[in-house]
């Protein structure tokens, strides 16, 4: 589904990414790991096209992103959950989701009664701001919105970063849902190992800019964890 080339992307003079060659295959929950600062949220935005790249090509199915703006990877159906939400606070909770219709393919400007029922606290609290949500309902919200799209694939960053537990088993219970029962590719990066290998189907670990591993969820293994990911 997701294909990426020799991906290679600098931050001033400091090489971030390093001739990253990676595949989310489609139907998969691909869960993306490492240490702090290794380049994953670099990577995702590099596929949103949000950060430019120095070199290497990205694809989704027949699609080709390597130059593509924001809004046209929106459009072929790409749904991007920042790190830290980025919801509009002084925008009611509809308002915010109304603002990812316009991405919509088909033109539809109805929000989809499925995020309402994924989310059942977004329909109680429409006419809330953003803003006075609790992070946890606002992390709710950065992903309703995504979905607004109908994306094939759905990108999150660290999905339950400063969450409260029972909100992060209902983030859980949707990603599963999503990707099981409606077939949805998902690529999430994540720091909590119970949380990866509840959800997660393949493995990409990067380390210093370049992939070290690629493979499935049972990959995860203390051995790796202790090579790649313990501090």
């Amino acid at each position: 589904m997701i294909d990426i080339q020799g991906l290679n992307q600098f931050y001033g003079g400091s090489h971030i990414l390093w001739d990253v060659t990676m595949n989310v295959p489609e139907g998969s929950c691909t869960v993306l790991m490492g240490r702090n600062g290794m380049g994953k949220t670099t990577l995702l935005r590099c596929l949103m096209g949000l950060t430019s790249i120095a070199g290497g090509t990205m694809r989704c199915g027949d699609q080709d992103l390597t130059t593509a703006s924001a809004t046209r990877r929106a459009r072929i159906g790409i749904g991007y959950v920042p790190q830290g939400r980025e919801i509009f606070s002084q925008l009611t909770v509809e308002e915010n989701l109304r603002t990812g219709l316009a991405a919509r393919p088909d033109g539809s400007n109805v929000i989809p009664e499925e995020i309402y029922q994924m989310f059942p606290v977004l329909k109680s609290m429409a006419r809330r701001r953003g803003g006075d949500l609790s992070g946890g309902q606002q992390q709710q919200l950065a992903i309703g919105r995504a979905l607004v799209i109908d994306p094939k694939v759905l990108i999150l960053d660290e999905p339950t970063e400063g969450i409260q537990p029972n909100i992060v088993r209902e983030i859980g219970d949707v990603i599963v849902r999503l990707n099981k029962e409606k077939g949805m590719t998902v690529l999430l990066v994540e720091q909590k190992l119970p949380f990866a290998r509840r959800i997660g189907t393949d493995l990409r670990i990067l380390d210093k800019g370049r992939l070290v591993v690629s493979g499935t969820i049972a990959d995860l293994t203390d051995e790796v964890v202790h090579d790649h990911l313990t501090v």
